[in-house]
């Protein structure tokens, strides 16, 4: 175990708990209630704060460990691949914009299906919503669970189980005591963090490779192909990269953890700002990072477990109190992305069908106990999913990505853009969405992608023309913003 990596760890995360202790004294204040203030912090986010929070909440293990390591892997194709999510706060702050935060103060929406439940009026629609989320979420924060586990492990050479405890631990307690406020502002001390981080790194890795051209010769001498837009291997065709462009570009509109941010902002100007710092910043660290992990291959060659090279180079080539706060930043990527997570799948369960279904006059007290116990017991049951990890947990985010999008994209998009959309239209559309996505994820892990390109594509085009279709076939009907 190394000290002087573990003590600035070790204050990065009592400066973390320490911003949830003040946000929980916060919780609770005039401005809307327990669960206005929990899940949504009150609707008060700055622009600064707004862009952020989306930053580390999309920033997550897939970015800081799982991206670098497949990069590590691939080569430069994945490099090229990655870039494809510099849009991702661009469009759904574009796309959903004005329009969303106005209907969901109208609607008093604290989540994203309070928004479809008074749009489509449909306990269909609630209950496949709150489903969809639980299902893919779970996958998406036992990604982040083993990415924070395998970085503890190899700071502090602990087993994976106990190092998965620790982290854990330390998620949960802020999170339960600082709900929605806690996670944005901690997102935005940790989004500063992942900047001063990961360039910090880049340049201690071009140094330590004897510079670019010396990595380039390297790469090329080991195989030519890593540096091409294909692979290693020659994998990553045209069609399947450009395909990235719906999963992790366009399709993010659908992803609830990134919507229920451009509810929660302050006012117009806020938005624009966050428009602009957001883009800049997901360039700048999506960048960073996988160049990190393809310059890192001639610095540390044969690294077996591909999500462990970020923190292995780090130690390598850093002093050990700098990687210790270096390390801080996929730390701060993988924790402001569980938080996230966890306070949205949270939401789903009391908010939206407890609150909703179950006992409607539920007092204050008894929602803010259920709160924090239904977080207490996600984060265990997550827990227990990761304690088997996969090989890449990049692969299991992203199919966790690619659900939630084929689920949610038209009921939001066009729910919020096109009047006659109606319920049949939004359940079609999610069952069309969620069934085929599945199905075809697993006819892809037997049989290889179908058309070359990725999973999600042919889900989110099926669940279109199920939207359209059902809402002008079986009952047309205008509805009244």
């Amino acid at each position: 175990m190394n000290i002087g990596v573990i003590i600035p760890l070790i204050i990065f995360l009592v400066v973390i708990f320490i911003i949830g202790l003040w946000s929980s004294k916060k919780a609770g204040s005039p401005t809307g209630g327990f669960l206005q203030d929990y899940f949504l912090g009150g609707r008060e986010l700055g622009g600064f704060v707004l862009a952020m929070t989306m930053v580390a909440t999309y920033g997550s293990a897939s970015s800081f460990l799982g991206g670098p390591g497949t990069a590590y892997t691939m080569g430069f194709g994945w490099v090229l691949l990655a870039m494809t999510q510099v849009v991702t706060g661009y469009f759904i702050l574009l796309v959903l914009g004005k329009k969303f935060a106005i209907l969901a103060r109208k609607y008093n929406a604290i989540t994203l299906i309070d928004f479809l439940k008074v749009r489509y009026n449909s306990s269909v629609v609630v209950l496949l919503a709150a489903i969809s989320m639980i299902i893919f979420l779970f996958s998406s924060m036992t990604a982040q669970w083993v990415g924070g586990g395998r970085l503890i492990e190899s700071l502090t050479g602990v087993q994976y189980t106990t190092a998965l405890f620790i982290f854990a631990i330390s998620v949960l307690v802020y999170v339960i005591i600082g709900g929605f406020r806690a996670v944005a502002v901690t997102d935005a001390v940790q989004g500063v963090v992942m900047i001063i981080g990961t360039l910090i790194l880049l340049i201690a890795v071009i140094i330590a490779g004897g510079g670019i051209p010396n990595i380039i010769q390297d790469l090329l001498a080991e195989n030519p192909r890593l540096l091409t837009p294909y692979g290693n291997e020659g994998n990553l065709s045209a069609a399947y990269v450009s395909s990235f462009w719906i999963l992790v570009g366009v399709g993010v509109v659908g992803l609830p953890q990134m919507a229920v941010r451009a509810m929660s902002y302050k006012n117009t100007r806020s938005m624009h700002r966050a428009l602009v710092i957001g883009t800049i910043v997901t360039g700048f660290i999506m960048l960073n990072m996988h160049l990190i992990g393809i310059f890192a291959r001639p610095i540390l060659p044969g690294v077996e477990i591909a999500d462990s090279v970020i923190p292995l180079v780090t130690l390598k080539v850093l002093p050990a109190w700098l990687a210790g706060i270096v390390l801080a930043a996929p730390l701060a990527a993988i924790m402001s992305t569980v938080d996230s997570l966890l306070i949205l799948v949270s939401s789903s369960i009391v908010k939206d069908v407890y609150i909703n279904y179950i006992k409607p006059d539920a007092s204050e007290k008894s929602i803010k106990r259920l709160s924090f116990g239904v977080t207490t017991l996600l984060g265990s049951i997550v827990f227990l999913l990761a304690l088997d990890p996969p090989d890449l947990l990049i692969f299991l985010n992203l199919f966790a990505f690619g659900g939630l999008e084929a689920a949610f994209i038209w009921p939001v998009v066009l729910g919020l853009y096109w009047s006659y959309g109606n319920k049949y239209g939004a359940i079609a559309s999610m069952l069309t969405g969620i069934i085929s996505y599945i199905a075809l994820h697993f006819y892809n892990e037997a049989y290889g992608n179908l058309f070359g390109v990725h999973t999600v594509v042919l889900p989110v085009i099926l669940s279109l023309l199920a939207y359209v279709a059902c809402s002008l076939l079986i009952k047309k009907t205008k509805y009244i913003y």
